[in-house]
């Protein structure tokens, strides 16, 4: 039976990201396929690779994660935001970041924040003294440049905006005060190997995402 080398390259994570996104679902093959925009038969190695390191379980030809944090984890730690996405760095001369914020939520172009920024959104425990967001599009970068008014700068600027090595890292997106910020899921994987306290702050985001978890599998309503 097929089998992948690698579940966390660039299209197999896909399926990974989307399976955590939704730890309490139990899919078949062809929905996790479409879910995940990953070709039927390629889905099905990925899954009986999951299923061989123990990651997931199948029942009457449907799919179910097993132990969702490990792989978030291993995910996670097999990642680096750093070094596989195009960063692009610039200066911004705004410094407080509730300013910056609220320019962000003026913006209405493909952008999700990540990183520390995207997480003091989402769980505040490191205070961000840069800014990361995903360019979706990168049609509208030089947009985002003039609407935040960035200069650009080879190395060393307080704002990075990156070209995702893959689009997926839209997946599950969500919007807190406006402002779209990646899945919990993906701001794990991107702070886990992230400089400047980002293995602090995922760390402070697992406890989050565990604690909903746990609600979830157990079937909590109030999730």
């Amino acid at each position: 039976m097929r089998t992948v080398r690698n579940l966390f390259a660039l299209k197999s994570s896909r399926i990974s990201r989307v399976l955590l996104s939704k730890p309490s679902k139990r899919w078949t093959i062809r929905q996790l396929a479409f879910e995940a925009e990953v070709a039927i038969a390629y889905t099905h190695a990925i899954v009986t690779t999951l299923k061989e390191q123990q990651y997931v379980a199948t029942e009457n030809y449907k799919i179910s994660l097993i132990d969702p944090i490990r792989l978030l984890r291993r995910w996670a730690a097999s990642r680096n935001y750093m070094t596989e996405n195009t960063i692009l760095e610039y200066i911004s001369f705004e410094k407080e970041i509730d300013v910056f914020y609220k320019k962000i939520g003026n913006i209405k172009l493909d952008y999700a924040l990540t990183g520390l920024v995207g997480a003091w959104l989402v769980s505040p425990y490191v205070r961000p003294v840069s800014f990361d967001m995903y360019i979706l599009d990168r049609r509208v970068r030089k947009e985002i440049e003039q609407q935040l008014n960035l200069q650009p700068i080879e190395k060393g600027g307080n704002v990075r905006l990156v070209i995702p090595d893959d689009e997926g890292v839209s997946y599950d997106m969500q919007k807190i005060n406006g402002i779209n910020v990646v899945s919990d899921v993906q701001l794990f994987v991107d702070l886990f190997n992230y400089p400047a306290r980002g293995e602090d702050a995922s760390q402070s985001l697992l406890e989050k995402i565990t604690k909903k978890w746990g609600k979830a599998l157990t079937g909590d309503k109030n999730v």
